[in-house]
């Protein structure tokens, strides 16, 4: 017997990709477009002090991500991955049924990591660097550079809800 059961290791798992779903809607359809609120175009004067703002804002969404969100969807893969060979050691008829849905729900899991290191981490510092631009960042492409940031962010929004429902629907689906 297991010293934790692995339906609890999977629920615990299908847990972590609704939050992250959950947190991937709020970003995206909240938090980023309000900060976004009348931002001003490149040629007012406004502009540059909102670029600033936005960069100084930036952080709260940045710090959440790297040392929440991170684990948790790191959390996923090995959830799904664990519940993938204790299903694939079951067989298919066993209490978990077939491994295949669990190793895509872990697959779904990597590809936010690897989305999220490879894509979004240097949209995230190009934001983080609108708080002394200094040649680093144009700040005129501030604006653009959150809507990047909010396009980008759609994949950590189907990524985990694919995962989590295929995962839940596989395990529900048993007789």
């Amino acid at each position: 017997m297991a010293l934790v059961p692995p339906e609890a290791v999977l629920g615990t798992t299908v847990a972590f990709s609704f939050i992250l779903f959950g947190n991937a809607i709020t970003q995206s359809f909240m938090g980023v477009p309000a900060l976004l609120v009348d931002f001003p175009p490149p040629s007012s004067p406004e502009h540059a002090a909102r670029a600033r703002l936005l960069g100084r804002q930036w952080p709260v969404f940045w710090v959440v991500g790297n040392q929440f969100f991170r684990p948790i969807s790191t959390l996923g893969i090995f959830g799904y991955a664990y519940t993938s060979w204790v299903a694939s050691t079951q067989g298919a008829d066993g209490r978990l049924g077939d491994w295949r849905p669990y190793a895509i729900s872990a697959l779904c899991h990597l590809i936010t990591v690897v989305h999220s290191a490879a894509n979004m981490q240097p949209i995230n510092a190009k934001i983080d660097a609108l708080r002394e631009p200094k040649g680093k960042v144009d700040p005129k492409q501030a604006e653009t550079y959150a809507r990047r940031w909010i396009k980008f962010n759609t994949v950590r929004l189907i990524t985990p809800v694919v995962a989590g429902s295929l995962a839940l629907f596989s395990l529900l689906g048993r007789k």
